[in-house]
C-alpha cells in the first residue's frame, strides 16, 4: 500500500494558506536551504557511547557532509524501486544514520514510519502489516541483541516487505544474517547525485504529502497509525520554536528516540528550522548525558520530570555536573511539580518549558515567556483563544481550543468545570491509518477529540489546567478524582522520585485511590506519611489514597509513558 498523495482536503489546504497557517514549504526545503546557507558549520553529533551502542566510533557532520550521505543515501533507496507514498519501516536508534534516513527517505517521497528500538518480533509485525511496510531499515546490532534478526524472523509475514536494510558504519556489520542488504554511509558519487536531482526534479514533493506515519502509545490496545504531512508538522513545530526561542546559536541533546511528537517535533524540526546543532542521546545514560551536556556546551536539553527532580536534590551529582551552558530546559508529558520548576529557576536560572503533546497534534507549551511565574508555568498551559490575551508563539493564533462536557456536548466557558478537550487547526492530523476499522476522532465541528480532561483556571480564565485523560479518571463513590492532580501534589513530597495514581476496584465505591511511587535512595513511606503530607495540603477526603505501593521502578513504555493497565493488574502492597 502507498499512501495518497495529498492528506487533506484541497478546499481545506488553500484555507489554511490563505489564512497564513500553512504554507508551501517541505522539509526536504528547510534542508536544502540550512546547507546552502551554513555548509560548513556543525551540524550533527553522534551519542558519546556509540561505541558500547553499536560498535562504531561516533562522528561528527557539517551540514555539507551530511547532505553528500544523504544525497547516496537516497540514490540507494531509489535505486531500491521505492516510490512516493511507499512506507519505509525505520528502526535504528538516536545516531547519525537515523537522521539520514529521515532526510533521505523524505527528498524523494517515501514516507517514514519509525519504531522503538525495544520493539521486537510482535509488534514489527503488527505495525508492519497494518502500515503495509515496502522496506526496513534497521541496525545490526544495538547493545547485546540484533534487531535485524527481528525483522528477518517476521519477514516471510510480511507480504508487502520487499526489502531489509541494515544501514551503518562498516564496523558495526558483523555477523549480518542473510537475508538483509548492507549500507554503509559514504559520500554520494556523481551519479547517484544526478540520479536523486533527477528524480526531485520530475516529481517534487507538496506540502501535503504524508511525511510520516507514528504510532500511538499501545499502553491499552493496539497502537494506531498516525499519518501527518509536510503541511502539519511545520506548522506545529513553531511551538517548539518559539517556546524555548530556539535559534541557530543553540546546541540541542536530544535523549528522547525520534519515533514521535516528543522527538521528531520537540528536537528534530526545530533543528532544521534554525540550523542549530543537534547532539543524539540514546539510550537515556544519566552520566553519558551530563558529560555531553559540558562537552558539547549544550544550551537546551529535554528531560523527564522525575529526572530533574533528582537531579535538583542530588548535591553530590551536581557538584560533579558542568550546566553552566544550559539556558533552559524542556519537560512534561506529566504533571510538573511546581517545587520543581521553581528549583530550577531559582538554584541554576534556568527556566523549565513545560509541554504537553501527542501524535495527532497537540502541541501546547507553557513558556518563560508567557508564564514568568514557576508555580504557574508548572499547573497552566495556554487557553489560545482566550478574550484579551495574547500569546508569543505563533501557533496562538492558528489553534483552535474548545472544552465539552463529555456527556452532553456542551461547550465549558466557565473556570473549574472538567471537560474534554477538542481541538482544530493547522496542528491537527486528517486521521488515523486505515479509518474504516478506528472510531471517527473528530466531532461534528471536525475538531480532535483528544480525550484530555481539562479545566479552565486563571484570573482572565486564560489558562488551561489539565486533570487527566478521561480512561484514567478514578471515580469514588460517583466522585471524579483526577489522577495527574493527586500525582502533582505527591510528586511535590520531598522523597518521591515518581508516581502514579490508579484506581483500584472496590465492590461498594466502585474504585478507592491508590498511589505507586518510587523513592529518593534511602528514604521510606508509609500510607499514613503519605495521607498525612496530602492532608496538609488541604484537599478533599475522598481524594485520599488508601493503598500505598512503593516500587523500585514505575513500568513505562518504549517512549517514556507510564504503563498503568500494568500497575492496575496488581502492584507490590
Amino acid at each position: 500500500m502507498a499512501i495518497a498523495r495529498g492528506l487533506h482536503a484541497a478546499e481545506k489546504v488553500a484555507d489554511y494558506q490563505a489564512r497564513g497557517w500553512w504554507s508551501e514549504e517541505t522539509v526536504d526545503e528547510l534542508f536544502d536551504r540550512q546547507v546552502a546557507e551554513r555548509p560548513d558549520e556543525l551540524a550533527v553529533v553522534d551519542p558519546a557511547n556509540r561505541a558500547a551502542l553499536l560498535g562504531s566510533a561516533p562522528r561528527r557532520l557539517t551540514w555539507r557532509e551530511l547532505e553528500a550521505e544523504v544525497v547516496s543515501l537516497a540514490a540507494r533507496l531509489d535505486a531500491l524501486g521505492l516510490q512516493r507514498g511507499d512506507v519505509l519501516g525505520v528502526q535504528l536508534p538516536n545516531a547519525i544514520e537515523l537522521v539520514e534516513v529521515y532526510l533521505a527517505a523524505w527528498s524523494l517521497g517515501i514516507v517514514v514510519s519509525p519504531l522503538p528500538m525495544q520493539y521486537r518480533e510482535h509488534e514489527i509485525l503488527g505495525m508492519a502489516n497494518q502500515a503495509e511496510f515496502a522496506a526496513y531499515v534497521t541496525s545490526a546490532r544495538f547493545g547485546g541483541r540484533s534487531p535485524v534478526a527481528d525483522v528477518l524472523a517476521a519477514r516471510e509475514r510480511v507480504a508487502s516487505l520487499r526489502a531489509v536494510v541494515v544501514y551503518g558504519d562498516a564496523a558495526e556489520h558483523v555477523d549480518v544474517p542473510d537475508g538483509a542488504d548492507v549500507w554503509v554511509p559514504s559520500v554520494a558519487s556523481d551519479a547517484e547525485r544526478e540520479a536523486v536531482d533527477a528524480r526531485r526534479a520530475s516529481d517534487p514533493n507538496d506540502a501535503n504529502d504524508c511525511l510520516t506515519v507514528c504510532w500511538t502509545s499501545g499502553t491499552e490496545s493496539e497502537p494506531k497509525g498516525v499519518p501527518r504531512a509536510h503541511l502539519e508538522w511545520l506548522a506545529i513545530s513553531w511551538a517548539t520554536v518559539d517556546a524555548p526561542r530556539m535559534v541557530a546559536e543553540d546546541v540541542l541533546l536530544n535523549p528522547f528516540p525520534m519515533v514521535n511528537m516528543a522527538g521528531i517535533n520537540g528536537m528534530f524540526l526545530p533543528w532544521l528550522r534554525t540550523g542549530c546543532v543537534l547532539v543524539q542521546h540514546h539510550p537515556f545514560d544519566l552520566p553519558t548525558f551530563l558529560q555531553q551536556i559540558a562537552v558539547e556546551r549544550v544550551t537546551y536539553t529535554v528531560a523527564p520530570p522525575a529526572l530533574l527532580w533528582m537531579l535538583l536534590h542530588n548535591e553530590e551529582l551536581l557538584a560533579k555536573a558542568d550546566l553552566s551552558s544550559l539556558t533552559r530546559l524542556g519537560s512534561g508529558s506529566v504533571p510538573l511539580q511546581p517545587a520543581m520548576v521553581r528549583g530550577w529557576q531559582q538554584k541554576f536560572g534556568i527556566g523549565v518549558i513545560n509541554f504537553f503533546g501527542s501524535n495527532e497534534g497537540i502541541g501546547l507549551l507553557s513558556s518563560v515567556e508567557d508564564f514568568p511565574d514557576p508555580d504557574d508555568r508548572a499547573q497552566y498551559f495556554p487557553r489560545y483563544g482566550a478574550p484579551g490575551v495574547t500569546w508569543s508563539s505563533r501557533v496562538a493564533e492558528q489553534v483552535l481550543v474548545r472544552l465539552v462536557d463529555p456527556t452532553t456536548d456542551e461547550e465549558i466557558t466557565e473556570p473549574g468545570v472538567p471537560g474534554e478537550l477538542r481541538l482544530g487547526g493547522s496542528t491537527v492530523f486528517s486521521g488515523y491509518l486505515n479509518p474504516e476499522t478506528r472510531a471517527n476522532p473528530f466531532d461534528e465541528h471536525g475538531h480532535l477529540r483528544t480525550g484530555d480532561i481539562f479545566e479552565i483556571a486563571g484570573d482572565r480564565h486564560q489558562f488551561l489546567r489539565y486533570l487527566d485523560r478521561a480512561k484514567d479518571l478514578v471515580i469514588r463513590g460517583g466522585m471524579n478524582i483526577a489522577p495527574a492532580e493527586l500525582e502533582g501534589l505527591i510528586g511535590d513530597h520531598p522523597d518521591v522520585v515518581d508516581v502514579a495514581v490508579i484506581g483500584d476496584p472496590d465492590e461498594v465505591l466502585g474504585e478507592r485511590v491508590a498511589a505507586v511511587v518510587t523513592l529518593r535512595a534511602g528514604a521510606t513511606m508509609e500510607l499514613a506519611d503519605l495521607v498525612a503530607y496530602l492532608t496538609s495540603r488541604k484537599i478533599a477526603s475522598y481524594k485520599l489514597p488508601e493503598r500505598l505501593a512503593v516500587m523500585d521502578e514505575l513500568p513505562r513504555n518504549p517512549v517514556g509513558k507510564i504503563l498503568k493497565r500494568e500497575l492496575r493488574q496488581g502492584t507490590p502492597a
